[in-house]
C-alpha cells in the first residue's frame, strides 16, 4: 500500500520571491479549507494492483499518463517494486497536490512537515513567516487540475524518484491585516505549471513519498 505524500507550490504575491525554490507561477497564492485526518488518509493511500504490463495498463486506462521519455524509468521502477501502480500513484499525487497547496495557504507547518523533506519544508516555512510578518491572509481555491503526468522516473540503488507535471487553474486573493485585497481575484482563475519530484526508499518499511524538489514545468 502506497501512502503518497507530496508537496510544494507557491503562487501569486510571493511568487517572484520564491521563484528559485518553487518554480514559476503565473498567478496568485492560494488558500483552502482544512482537510480532516480521515479524509487525508482516503486521498493519499494507494491500493496497488498487480499487472504484467503496468505501463500498458496505464496507457489504456488514461492516455497521456506517462510521458514517453519517462517510460524507461517507470519500467525500471516497476521491475524493482512490483507493487508500484502508475494510475493510482498519479491519482494519489493529484489529491496530495491540493492537500499540499492548502497546507501552505493556511500556514500549516505541521502538515507540511509530514508532506515534504527538510529542504522544501524550510522554503515553505520561510515563505509563511514572510507572509505572516506582513499580515497577509490568503483566500485561495484550486479550481481544477488540467494535467497530471509522470514526466521523469528513475531508480538509483534503492532510492526511487518520480517527477510529476501539474498544470492547474487557481483562484486566489491575498488580503492585508485590515481585510483589504492586495493581490488576486476570486473570479479569475490563473494557470500554474509545476514539476515536482518525489522520492522514496523502496526497501524501507515507510511507504511515504516525500517532495524533494520543485521547479517550473517546461
Amino acid at each position: 500500500m502506497y501512502l503518497i505524500v507530496i508537496l510544494a507550490f507557491v503562487a501569486g504575491f510571493l511568487a517572484l520571491r520564491l521563484y528559485s525554490v518553487l518554480g514559476k507561477r503565473t498567478g496568485h497564492e492560494q488558500q483552502p479549507a482544512p482537510i480532516q485526518t480521515d479524509e487525508r488518509a482516503k486521498v493519499t493511500v494507494l491500493q496497488p494492483r498487480t499487472s504484467g504490463d503496468a505501463i500498458g495498463d496505464a496507457a489504456r486506462a488514461a492516455p497521456g499518463l506517462i510521458a514517453p521519455e519517462a517510460e524507461a524509468g517507470i519500467r525500471t521502477l516497476i521491475a524493482a517494486d512490483r507493487n508500484f501502480d502508475v494510475p493510482q500513484f498519479v491519482e494519489g499525487a493529484k489529491a496530495a497536490y491540493g492537500q499540499v497547496l492548502e497546507a501552505f495557504w493556511r500556514g500549516d507547518r505541521k502538515e507540511l512537515e509530514w508532506l515534504c523533506d527538510a529542504d522544501v519544508l524550510a522554503s515553505f516555512e520561510e515563505a509563511i513567516a514572510a507572509r505572516e510578518a506582513e499580515g497577509h491572509v490568503l483566500e485561495n481555491r484550486l479550481v481544477r487540475i488540467d494535467r497530471a503526468q509522470v514526466i521523469e522516473a528513475s531508480l538509483n540503488g534503492r532510492i526511487a524518484q518520480v517527477t510529476m507535471r501539474f498544470d492547474a487553474d487557481i483562484a486566489a486573493v491575498t488580503r492585508d491585516k485590515d481585510g483589504n485585497v492586495v493581490a488576486g481575484s476570486m473570479t479569475d482563475a490563473v494557470s500554474t505549471f509545476d514539476a515536482w519530484t518525489f522520492s522514496r526508499d523502496i526497501r524501507s518499511a515507510d511507504p511515504n513519498w516525500k517532495l524533494i524538489e520543485t521547479d517550473e514545468a517546461a
